[in-house]
């Protein structure tokens, strides 16, 4: 039974709803919130760490976590920002142990086309980062994966989260253990270094 003293914004949530069915013993719950976040969670790590199978098991260890916390697990955000917040913790922790720079061709993705489309609709969301000339999307691929691994990890992690997820500025200070500020700082720092690393290449 869903309490009913959290907050309607958090009940509404239908992946709140679907955690709530496995607090309740819905094994089959769990496996619709994984189909809806597997690949996320993978492109997540994949842009972090730019290794396809350290990626797709960090994503499984995620889920691992969140069924080991599901009697624990109250709504007090919606549920994509308290996974993230867990895919973002376990990220920083095992950061050191992981081959960060590995070159692996982004085709390996679990969905290239959606992982090209997200990357070009990145680089073309501001009027100051458009080309001037066409480029592929092999090209785009390049030039995007190249500007993005040129953050620090805190500023990468806040984009991904904020242009590639849709996450507000909220969801990313609660997953980060930010401010609104520090997120808008950090956001800002960001797209200043991507735009000098974009602008040299177009």
């Amino acid at each position: 039974m869903v309490s009913q003293s959290l907050p309607n914004q958090y009940l509404a949530d239908p992946d709140v709803q679907l955690m709530m069915q496995v607090i309740s013993g819905d094994d089959s719950a769990f496996e619709d919130l994984v189909k809806r976040y597997q690949d996320r969670l993978i492109g997540f790590f994949y842009h972090l760490i730019r290794d396809r199978t350290a990626a797709e098991d960090m994503a499984q260890e995620v889920f691992m976590r969140v069924y080991k916390a599901r009697e624990r697990y109250t709504a007090r955000a919606r549920f994509s920002t308290w996974l993230f917040r867990i895919a973002h913790n376990l990220a920083s922790n095992q950061k050191r142990g992981l081959a960060r720079r590995r070159e692996i061709p982004l085709s390996g993705s679990s969905d290239p086309e959606e992982a090209v489309r997200r990357e070009q609709e990145f680089l073309a969301e501001k009027s100051a980062l458009m080309p001037t000339r066409q480029i592929d999307s092999k090209e785009t691929q390049h030039i995007v994966r190249n500007a993005l691994d040129s953050l620090n990890e805190r500023q990468k992690t806040a984009v991904l989260l904020h242009k590639f997820e849709g996450m507000s500025y909220q969801d990313i200070g609660e997953i980060m253990d930010l401010n609104v500020v520090a997120v808008k700082s950090l956001l800002s720092r960001a797209r200043g270094n991507l735009k000098e690393v974009l602008e040299r290449h177009l």
